[in-house]
């Protein structure tokens, strides 16, 4: 399996939450580390710390992963660093919370842009460099919302089981490439996804970001195709939708985003 130290890997949504945690978790493993995320003002205090603490290289490339050149923006960056990508992690994430219709389109389509759109073009034109090098791995942030309709997060959801199917099918097709490919299936996680947002959850419902990211990391050393880093009960939430009628999950789920405040 890939090592991490001394091997670069890049990370979107590098700034905060989960992409926070596998920039710290892989600077500690010995990553040298290409940060992506809007905010080159956050990026470059991380970069900074992460290169002072660890003693790895970091790089910055600060872009709006919503916009829809954004992968030949990133591609021109690394060329022009002279940067070889072995280990991407497509963390970036954006969702939704409300009815579909009561959204502006344009935000809609973003959030389809960032996880799905610059998820499968990073994929594409780093995955094709690891190929040629007969190395790499690409971790792919998923959900736990991945296995089944999400009323009041209908987009967020099918895009994540868009991530979910993509990895498995990437990952067969690679399977003898040298380049690993591996899905996460997190539950809910204390990120700043929540902000902003009324919800009923407590403190007690999350997983920490840390945590997740480690069990992500040992699952892709181990060669996992998914790995479900978040606590049994979530789990088993994502079996549920293999042994039940489509109607039933559909209305139970809906049941779970009210209880949730979504």
């Amino acid at each position: 399996m890939l090592p991490f130290k001394n091997s670069t890997a890049l990370v979107t949504g590098a700034s905060k939450g989960l992409g926070l945690s596998f920039a710290e978790e892989l600077a500690r493993r010995g990553s040298n580390l290409v940060l992506v995320a809007r905010s080159e003002q956050s990026l470059q205090v991380l970069a900074q710390s992460l290169a002072r603490r660890h003693g790895v290289k970091t790089f910055v490339i600060a872009v709006d992963l919503a916009a829809h050149d954004v992968v030949a923006t990133m591609l021109a960056e690394l060329e022009r660093q002279q940067l070889n990508v072995d280990l991407l992690v497509n963390n970036a994430g954006l969702g939704l919370m409300g009815d579909f219709l009561s959204h502006d389109l344009g935000k809609e389509l973003g959030t389809i842009q960032v996880n799905v759109n610059a998820l499968v073009g990073l994929s594409h034109v780093l995955g094709a460099r690891m190929v040629e090098r007969g190395k790499g791995g690409i971790i792919n942030v998923s959900s736990n919302s991945a296995f089944q309709p999400l009323p009041s997060m209908a987009t967020y959801a099918a895009a994540k089981a868009f991530v979910l199917h993509f990895s498995e099918a990437l990952r067969y097709e690679l399977k003898d490439s040298g380049v690993h490919v591996m899905a996460v299936a997190p539950g809910p996680t204390a990120t700043s996804f929540f902000e902003g947002v009324s919800t009923s959850m407590k403190k007690g419902d999350f997983d920490t970001a840390e945590g997740v990211v480690r069990s992500t990391l040992r699952a892709f050393e181990r060669g996992e195709s998914v790995a479900y880093p978040s606590r049994r009960s979530v789990r088993l939430a994502t079996l549920l939708p293999r042994l039940l009628p489509r109607d039933a999950i559909v209305k139970a789920a809906a049941s779970a985003t009210a209880k949730m405040g979504l």
